[in-house]
């Protein structure tokens, strides 16, 4: 059992790790972020603190939100997940954004391709660890759940949402959000076996998969 949680916990970590790089790069690109980081860099050029605090603060705010159409206690080990997000993301920028910010579009590109590919290997890693919920992903399934929607016509809404809100607040709205709406689901998918076989691999032969 000791086992299996340090595995989750290792993948968990190194998940977010590989997430928030990606989302920093994708910042960097200047080409759009997808529509959550697009609504923090927005609210960052709008306010001030740091992207990171704000990933933090709107993460808690959707943990609470959740809660209350739930109608449950929130799940307060979700905001851990936010916390760290938001730290690495912070963090990344701050080691990444004066070496690593492209002016030609090629150059923009190839940034927002590399962050694309590490968002969703991130994800495809983390989800693999059963640990702490993302705020937004619960807030999919919870307006699935109240409206009826499937869960793809949820995170659209989600989404579409988001959009609106960052663009009032000057987020980075371009190409880069509409690759990331287009193709951050194909990526994830194409990740998810090769984790989970690295996974598999991981763990004590009586808890692997048949």
């Amino acid at each position: 059992m000791q086992r299996l949680l340090r595995a989750g916990l290792h993948f968990y970590l190194i998940g977010l790790i590989i997430l928030t790089l990606g989302i920093a790069l994708t910042i960097q690109s200047a080409l759009g972020t997808s529509p959550f980081d697009a609504l923090l860099v927005g609210l960052y050029r709008t306010f001030g603190l740091t992207i990171g605090s704000w990933e933090i603060v709107v993460g808690t705010t959707m943990l609470l939100l959740n809660a209350l159409a739930e109608k449950k206690q929130p799940e307060y080990v979700a905001f851990l997940t936010s916390f760290l997000t938001g730290v690495g993301i912070d963090t990344w920028l701050f080691l990444i954004q004066d070496h690593l910010a492209p002016t030609v579009w090629s150059g923009q590109t190839i940034v927002l391709i590399l962050g694309l590919l590490f968002s969703a290997l991130g994800i495809a890693t983390y989800l693999h660890s059963n640990i702490a919920p993302n705020p937004m992903d619960r807030s999919m399934l919870i307006v699935s759940e109240l409206t009826g929607w499937n869960v793809s016509n949820a995170r659209v809404a989600i989404n579409a949402t988001l959009v609106i809100v960052a663009f009032l607040f000057s987020g980075p709205i371009g190409i880069g959000t509409l690759a990331n709406a287009l193709f951050s689901g194909m990526i994830i998918a194409f990740f998810l076996p090769y984790i989970n076989a690295m996974r598999q691999k991981s763990l004590p032969k009586a808890e692997r998969a048949s």
